[in-house]
């Protein structure tokens, strides 16, 4: 098969090991972009591409150009909102992305930073470093356990499941809210369907791990916050477009909550931004899922998926666009949008 890859702004060496980049370069015939004009590049090798490693645009003149082209593989690993997706699902194209990859690293963080928030880990360490700790009973007054606890996980799909996977022996109850999946599939995963309101306010611990959708964003707002029990926690690990970070800071640094963050609005966020004084809150530089395992995986899995769409078969590796879904994606960072009331 032809293959045009261009990983742009992933590195090569980031996705592919070695032996896993020879395999590609040995079994495949592939043009690789190496920083030449693009659009030159695009036009000279699209009428041959059977397989598109890019999270380039391809809108509708450049898959005409494509007419023996079978599948996108966006190694971003979001569904971006630069591909005309109505034609790639008419002409049959699959558009594909790796996201899952990132499902087990993230969930791992967010259970690192979860018992952080209970326990006061990284409280209590930056006080010892300047011999202000509370030693014993003292430095847990407003501790408590993550096993046996109550746990609400708004998204269940590769995060939430991951996430879900890791919580099982801490005998935490464990509701959901994810309007694409219905009721009766949750139970059968063994967790309890819950509307969002409820979810917000039944739960010590609310993980956010949604993806962001036209329907979603800034959905993690004053109303929803002020429904949170006094203490409880909210860890947000899927995208800062989900949370209004206004409200989310004024509810930490009343005390009300505790919030642990690894994405933000901005990113790199300023070094002079107020949010870094914020109390109560727990901060990861969007790191969860940035694992040299994690990325390797990326490529592991479009070699998985290439093998099968050479012989024909559907791909199972990577998450495929839906006709459905993916117009309400919204990889994008949002404007937050005030509160006019609850």
């Amino acid at each position: 098969m032809r293959v045009l890859y261009d990983p742009d702004p992933r590195a090569t060496d980031e996705i592919f090991s070695a032996e896993a980049l020879a395999d590609l370069r040995s079994r495949y015939d592939v043009a690789e972009w190496q920083g030449q004009d693009r659009a030159a590049f695009y036009a000279e090798h699209l009428p041959g591409t059977e397989i598109l490693i890019s999270q380039q645009a391809m809108e509708a003149d450049r898959l005409a150009m494509a007419p023996k082209l079978r599948a996108i593989f966006n190694v971003e690993t979001n569904f971006l909102p630069n591909v005309d997706y109505a034609e790639c699902f008419r002409r049959g194209i699959h558009v594909l992305a790796p996201g899952a990859v990132f499902a087990a690293p993230v969930a791992e963080m967010a259970l690192g930073m979860a018992l952080s928030l209970a326990r006061n880990i990284h409280g209590e360490h930056a006080a010892f470093l300047t011999g202000q700790e509370k030693w014993l009973f003292e430095g847990n007054k407003q501790s408590e356990l993550l096993a046996g606890s109550t746990v609400g996980i708004i998204g269940f799909g590769d995060l939430g499941r991951a996430l879900y996977r890791l919580l099982t022996p801490f005998g935490c109850r464990v509701q959901v809210f994810d309007p694409w999946l219905p009721p009766g599939h949750l139970k059968r995963l063994g967790v309890e369907p819950v509307g969002f309101d409820d979810l917000m306010a039944g739960n010590r611990f609310v993980f956010v791990m949604a993806t962001i959708t036209t329907a979603n964003a800034g959905m993690i707002d004053a109303c929803a916050l002020a429904l949170m029990q006094p203490g409880a926690m909210l860890l947000l690990m899927s995208r800062a477009a989900a949370a209004d970070f206004g409200a989310l800071t004024e509810g930490a640094a009343s005390g009300r909550i505790r919030v642990a963050t690894d994405v933000f609005p901005v990113e790199p966020l300023p070094k002079d931004d107020p949010l870094r004084a914020v109390p109560n809150m727990l901060f990861s530089p969007h790191r969860a899922g940035a694992l040299t395992f994690a990325l390797r995986e990326i490529g592991t899995r479009v070699l998985e998926d290439m093998d099968l769409i050479a012989r024909r078969l559907p791909p199972v590796a990577c998450r495929r666009a839906e006709p459905e879904t993916v117009a309400q994606m919204r990889s994008m960072p949002v404007a937050a949008t005030p509160v006019s009331g609850c």
